[in-house]
């Protein structure tokens, strides 16, 4: 098993990472009928293609010998109505260092190859960007 989630009510749960025993919290948007204390689950797959694509340039930088350390990306997610749903993502990433036309390449194509982005829905637009 991957993971167990518990309703804890008022629109709360809790989602429990079963190999490690690690927590996460998510509360439904204010937008929609909740406190927003916490990740949305929309929020979570928005910023969990972010973290997808930075483990797989990770993987890529470590095999060509570069540092990724203090690159970050900022997630920004947008929905749609009826159905409600996300219809765009738009990361940045911000790397610490500059890299050879090469290893950017290699990077960002490393990116958008990562698992996530093939799991998402088609229609919904990403909109992602690598500033060095």
């Amino acid at each position: 098993m991957t993971s167990k989630v518990i309703y804890r009510g008022d629109l709360r749960t809790e989602c429990e990472h079963m190999p490690s025993g690690s927590k996460i919290i998510t509360d439904a948007p204010v937008d929609n009928k909740g406190k927003g204390e916490a990740f949305s689950p929309t929020d979570t797959v928005a910023t969990s293609l972010a973290s997808c694509m930075l483990t797989i340039m990770g993987i890529k930088a470590q095999e060509m010998n570069v540092d990724l350390r203090g690159t970050f990306a900022e997630v920004t997610k947008s929905m749609a109505a009826n159905p409600r749903r996300i219809s765009k993502i738009e990361i940045k990433f911000h790397f610490p260092t500059h890299f050879s036309e090469k290893e950017t390449a290699i990077l960002e194509n490393a990116a958008k190859t990562c698992p996530v982005i093939y799991s998402l829905h088609p229609e919904i637009e990403k909109v992602i960007s690598f500033t060095y």
